[in-house]
């Protein structure tokens, strides 16, 4: 076994973004968004017309399909094998504390019983609501489901095309006022029909970001009555700025916060309960090309990382065209529950701990306890400072002492890492 002594010297800081706010949330949101960032593990499901295509969500766009003709798609999607109680006793078994569905994405299909437009599952040889089928699992489950709701359309003529879909339909045609009303007719089903839906999670601001006119969403008057329908619930905008009025989250696309290796991530860290979401492979929505997946360690050090931020983990899945999930998704689910089986606590309702080394070292807090989760099984000796007086130290899920010496505040551990070691969880107790 290699061996490397690390030792940690800086205390990481993350930068503050404090914008001045009207919005006043209710005690029931703010108690929501405890329970939230408590939860630190979601599943994203990326599920919709266009896993019938099995090239990504984007493929409308990507490709430039004509909406009408990516509408026919419609006629032949029958997705016999879903099943609403095995995909959440799935995710439950793996760890995850809610789920994020698409209830409509780019391509405008909606995924449940709406009166609001024909295109939608009930119009489909299938003909069930999916959203309802999810909602009633979840609240049976004591999972919480979060909807992903599109702000753009690449099929309704009367939403103004930004910067994607000028390939799909005809663009004369736009009346924002009238796809507005739309929108907030579509929300007002969904949180008024489902029961207690966890979070709104907005997605395409981006799309006119680019304008030379700022473009008007009006999400003042949107997240009002999102609030107004249901208080307790949350509102995330995957618009890539720094939160706005009325928001209860802050998410981040596929960089952990303080991180923006992607292109998404750029802007500053703000005081509300941090997201960040990722794949598992490189797609969101089903792509048959694309198998690619994360390994279980892979995915376990994605969630560390994201939890030493004080930050959930969404972590995407891209059904199946037939209602299934990938295999390999599944197997992977599988793993990670186990894994949080053993060292949960040092996961889920911590914060920041406050030590970091790069990817190697990671840390974790809740309350009097300190998690140190050593990634690298080169490392065989770690010294840190710590801001109070240890009372015990040992090796999480191990049942054993670490040796350690603790003087003028600094702690050294010596550690002997297994060569097949995931994550070695030092748990350091405070006096």
């Amino acid at each position: 076994m290699k061996k490397l002594l690390i030792t940690i010297v800086c205390f990481c800081v993350l930068s503050i973004s404090v914008q001045a706010q009207t919005y006043v949330p209710t005690a029931e949101n703010l108690q929501n968004r405890k329970e939230f960032a408590e939860s630190r593990l979601g599943i994203f499901l990326h599920w919709g017309l266009y896993s019938m295509f099995a090239q990504g969500e984007w493929y409308m766009n990507s490709a430039n399909v004509d909406a009408q003709e990516y509408a026919k798609a419609m006629n032949a999607f029958y997705p016999h094998r879903f099943d609403a109680r095995e995909w959440v006793s799935a995710f439950k078994a793996a760890g995850a504390k809610y789920i994020c569905f698409t209830s409509r994405h780019h391509d405008g299909f909606s995924m449940w019983n709406t009166k609001w437009s024909d295109y939608n599952i009930m119009n489909t040889p299938y003909g069930e609501d999916v959203v309802r089928q999810l909602a009633d699992e979840c609240h049976r489950q004591g999972i919480k489901l979060h909807l992903y709701y599109s702000h753009i359309d690449w099929s309704r003529e009367d939403y103004p095309a930004g910067k994607t879909g000028r390939g799909t339909k005809c663009l004369d045609r736009a009346d924002w006022p009238a796809y507005y009303r739309f929108m907030n007719n579509q929300l007002t089903e969904l949180l008024t029909n489902y029961g207690e839906i966890g979070a709104i999670w907005f997605d395409g601001w981006w799309d006119h970001a680019a304008d030379s006119i700022p473009f008007d969403w009006e999400l003042e008057e949107q997240y009002r009555l999102i609030h107004r329908l249901q208080p307790g619930c949350l509102i995330g905008n995957n618009h890539h700025q720094s939160p706005f009025d009325g928001e209860d989250i802050q998410i981040f696309e596929r960089d952990v916060p303080g991180e923006n290796k992607m292109g998404f991530s750029g802007q500053d860290i703000g005081v509300l309960p941090l997201e960040t979401c990722q794949t598992m492979n490189h797609s969101w929505g089903y792509k048959a090309a694309d198998q690619d997946y994360k390994s279980v360690k892979e995915l376990v050090h994605l969630l560390v990382r994201t939890s030493g931020k004080g930050a959930n983990l969404l972590l995407n899945i891209g059904p199946q065209p037939d209602g299934t999930l990938p295999e390999a998704a599944l197997k992977r689910l599988s793993e990670m529950g186990k894994w949080l089986a053993s060292y949960g606590e040092s996961i889920y309702a911590t914060g920041a701990g406050g030590y970091s080394l790069g990817d190697s070292i990671i840390t974790t807090r809740n309350d009097n306890h300190l998690y140190i989760h050593l990634l690298d099984t080169a490392i065989d000796h770690v010294s840190l400072p710590v801001p109070q007086k240890v009372k015990s130290v040992e090796a999480l899920g191990e049942n054993c002492r670490v040796d350690y010496t603790y003087r003028r505040g600094n702690l050294d551990l010596k550690v002997d890492i297994p060569d097949d070691c995931i994550d070695y969880v030092v748990k350091v107790t405070f006096k």
